[in-house]
């Protein structure tokens, strides 16, 4: 093949192209074609774009509100005339958020690194050996996420007290572990066994045991999978209340979605109050979603080439 170029002196010559080659990339700082957008990309991110700031209303309603005047709760205006910052203050000194918000940290950060210790080995075990009753086992782990925590409440309440354990951060860090633990276990049964095992033998191969070859070769590929469990696990145990609300009877030893509800009265609601904790209950979460993303990306393709 041949493309004409441009000497120096202004002439045209042809120059010969091998044949299969790539033409020559344009010069730098040479014009681009400006790229048009086709009517159903800008179509796809307008419908986009809506979606998103549907989602997004309710927390800015939130938010909103939290800043809003005692005295402006009831008017009609979107808007209110001035921010009241002072709320978030006002709900820090008049109620007990600071330590309803460490011991929900401390239930949901001690909840979810028990589920991965236990989930982890068991799913593995489950997804690599082909014991007898595999099936039925993964079938009760399956039927245990029908049970709800309140049908259970009577009796953990009754076991609880002959243990000395209620306002305990362990009791309900035990509790909401139990309850999630059986999911964590599904997710990552999936995940260990969609990974050739064929990775893990070549690595014993190389001198690594079955559990060097699981921290350092299957955990890593199962990184979305534990992510995935992590997340789950730490909402679920973020957003517990009845449980809470149950063996966690002295107003310090409650967890934050317990304390914002004291903000309901029965005659009268601290609308300002109740919005400006259910802010910062939120924030932390965000913390944690805003952390973890990049992170799923990444375990996706670490450790499947030494």
């Amino acid at each position: 093949m041949a493309q004409h170029t441009l000497d120096p002196a202004g002439t045209t010559r042809r120059v010969r192209r091998a044949p299969g080659s790539t033409p020559a990339a344009p010069p730098r700082g040479a014009a681009r074609a400006p790229r048009t957008l086709r009517p159903r990309t800008l179509l796809i991110a307008a419908v986009a774009w809506l979606l998103a700031a549907l989602f997004l209303m309710p927390y800015a309603e939130m938010v909103i509100t939290a800043l809003r005047p005692a005295e402006e709760l009831r008017d009609a205006t979107y808007l209110p005339s001035s921010f009241e910052w002072a709320n978030f203050v006002g709900v820090w000194r008049e109620s007990h958020l600071g330590a309803n918000l460490r011991v929900t940290l401390l239930v949901a950060a001690g909840s979810t690194l028990l589920v991965l210790l236990v989930a982890i080995p068991a799913a593995y075990y489950t997804a690599r050996m082909k014991f007898r009753g595999r099936k039925l086992f993964l079938l009760l782990v399956l039927i245990t996420q029908m049970f709800q925590p309140t049908s259970l409440l009577v009796g953990l309440y009754r076991e609880f007290y002959q243990l000395d354990m209620l306002n305990s951060v362990w009791t309900l860090i035990l509790c909401n572990a139990a309850f999630n633990l059986a999911f964590a276990i599904w997710i990552l049964t999936a995940y260990f066994a969609s990974i050739p095992e064929a990775l893990e033998e070549s690595a014993m191969i190389d001198g690594l045991g079955r559990g060097g070859a699981l921290l350092r070769i299957t955990l890593p590929l199962a990184m979305p999978g534990v992510v995935t469990a992590m997340i789950f696990t730490f909402i679920a145990a973020w957003n517990e209340f009845v449980m809470g609300l149950t063996l966690s009877t002295v107003p310090e030893s409650q967890p934050l979605t317990v304390g914002i509800n004291s903000f309901i009265g029965n005659y009268t609601v601290q609308w300002n109050y109740l919005f400006a904790g259910s802010v910062i209950a939120i924030v932390p979460v965000v913390i944690l979603f805003a952390l973890i993303e990049r992170k799923v990306v990444s375990g996706l393709t670490a450790g499947s080439v030494k």
